[in-house]
Formats: C-alpha cells, structure tokens, sequence
C-alpha cells in the first residue's frame, strides 16, 4: 500500500517554515524546495543562481511538528535513514533542515553540542 502525502494545507505550511527557517539561517540560500511524493518530502537546496541541491528526505509520521529524517548521499545519489544531531531519527523540519545544510554548507554550527559527562 502506497504512503500518502500529508494534506495540501500542511504541505503549504512545511514549504513556508522551512523557507522562512532558511531566510532566518541559511542566507547563502534563495530558499529550499520541496516536492512531496509517496509520503516523504524531498528538501532541495535553492542557491541564488536557483540551482537545486539536493539535501535530505522527511517522511511524513501524520504530526506536522515531528518528520522521520534521511540524510542525501551524493555518493550514492540516494536518500539514507539517518539520526539527527539529537541522536533521534525524528525531529522538526528545521532541525533536518539544519542538520543537512549544515553538512551541505560546511557549518555545522546549528548542531547542538552534545552533553561532555
């Protein structure tokens, strides 16, 4: 059985926060696309010459504030289930968004600093 999209309406809501995050955090970035296919949305990063980057996958758990998360790997031009820097699979799109532009961009100074005891 195939994976539904969330409704149009959260699909509007994820596409602006995590547009507005990236206006916020992300300046190198014209914003970020995302295109929804099978239960999953697909984060693309958008330069200023709108050439698209591809970042990372969310998949959709049916609550708007919580997304499974997979990392891009150019290596294998595929998607990779992956833990964020909370140490958890699941997390908030901005924190994907994070985590992923912080790998893609070289500044992983978003990520949280994990405890040192």
């Amino acid at each position: 059985m195939a994976r539904k999209n969330p409704p149009e309406s959260m699909q509007h809501h994820l596409r602006h926060r995590l547009n507005e995050h990236a206006r916020q955090r992300w300046p190198q970035l014209s914003g970020v696309q995302v295109r929804f296919r099978a239960g999953f949305a697909y984060l693309d990063a958008l330069t200023h010459d709108n050439e698209p980057q591809p970042l990372c996958r969310l998949r959709f758990t049916g609550v708007l504030h919580t997304w499974g998360f997979a990392i891009y790997l150019a290596s294998r031009d595929g998607y990779q289930d992956s833990a964020l820097p909370s140490g958890l699979p699941i997390g908030s799109p901005e924190e994907a968004l994070d985590c992923a532009c912080g790998l893609y961009l070289a500044d992983p100074t978003t990520w949280p600093t994990p405890p040192t005891n």
